[in-house]
């Protein structure tokens, strides 16, 4: 069961298919599995993948200006050369250009597809419900989507990059955020993720309530590691008037217990660790080709302008006891369990 070739396809925009893919791939790491992830995120190339994967882990960067034929001919080549015994793919059965379709059937190994929401003018277009028939498992990482009730689909809780012992305490994520200890004010994090432009207006939002909050609370923009950072983390001149310097912080997950009202966009990865963690979020919905993110967010957490979004994270700052998440459940752990009981055993 253990020591098979695994590939991850995680190609798509932003940071949440290869974050999600990450949390997966280091679960079958440790494990004793062999792990290739396949992104083709801008992110990426900055963004340190293999520190926090670990050993037994591999990522194949690749380069998302690509043509479509560029990209299955890519694909191809990793396939060629990887020979995975399980195929994982994130997201899109018919692969980001379409370029998975006709190799899928021919494919002699495990196919698994984490199937989550997706728009459906997507899922109509392109006929997704035949081409979910090429997976031998569909594994639905904590929300709903449209093929859920597949026989051969298997729901699991939702999969994040860090387990709770890497979480830090609320103290350690507070210091790690640049406040005192004797500073006991309530801390405000505006996460910056999505992409690059998006990244940049966190800055500005952030720089929006910093104004608006004063000396209440300390606000502090969040981003990943990309052109706002030098090589050493700190912050380049190529930042935003006004804002807060921002922090290079990734995975943001590592300091959650540590903020007290977070700030961002409907994106899967900020709306699960926040609510693993527990922490108040206001968002919101970016305009997405494929995901919809005003469906993922609840009513409380949907803003619907910016100014809206800096008048109701202004009215929820307050401090919050340490959260200690004891019904947490490693949605990935399960999701690799389930791989192995499902498609390895025999």
């Amino acid at each position: 069961m253990r020591g098979t070739r695994w590939l991850i396809y995680a190609l798509g925009g932003g940071m949440g298919h290869f974050t999600r893919a990450c949390g997966l791939a280091r679960m079958a790491a440790r494990r004793g599995h062999r792990v290739t992830v396949m992104t083709n995120s801008a992110f990426a190339p900055d963004v340190p993948l293999e520190e926090v994967l670990g050993p037994g882990a591999f990522v194949h960067r690749i380069n998302p200006e690509l043509s479509k034929s560029a990209v299955r001919e890519t694909v191809e080549c990793v396939l060629e050369g990887v020979r995975p015994e399980v195929l994982v793919v994130d997201t899109f059965p018919r692969g980001l250009v379409g370029e998975l379709a006709p190799m899928l059937p021919g494919l002699r190994m495990a196919k698994v597809l984490v199937h989550r929401d997706l728009n459906p003018a997507y899922v109509a277009k392109f006929n997704i419900a035949e081409a979910v028939e090429d997976f031998d498992l569909l594994l639905v990482p904590g929300e709903d989507a449209p093929f859920a009730q597949h026989p051969r689909a298997l729901r699991t809780a939702p999969w994040l990059l860090l387990e709770q012992e890497e979480w830090l305490s609320r103290a350690r994520a507070r210091e790690r955020l640049g406040v005192s200890p004797e500073d006991t004010r309530p801390l405000v994090a505006v996460m910056g993720s999505g992409n690059e432009l998006e990244v940049r207006e966190a800055g500005d939002i952030a720089a929006r309530l910093q104004s608006e909050l004063g000396a209440r609370a300390p606000v502090r923009w969040l981003a990943p590691p990309g052109p706002w950072f030098d090589a050493k983390g700190k912050s380049s001149r190529n930042t935003v008037r006004g804002a807060p310097q921002p922090l290079c912080v990734w995975p943001a997950l590592a300091v959650m217990p540590g903020v007290d009202v977070l700030v961002g966009a409907g994106g899967y990865n900020t709306v699960q660790e926040a609510r693993v963690t527990g922490t108040p979020l206001v968002a919101l919905a970016r305009a997405r080709r494929y995901d919809r993110q005003a469906v993922r967010l609840r009513p409380e957490e949907l803003a619907r302008t910016g100014a809206e979004l800096v008048e109701r994270a202004v009215a929820r700052v307050m401090p919050r006891p340490e959260q200690t998440a004891s019904g947490y459940t490693s949605g990935a752990r399960d999701a690799v369990a389930l791989i192995e009981r499902t498609l390895l055993s025999a």
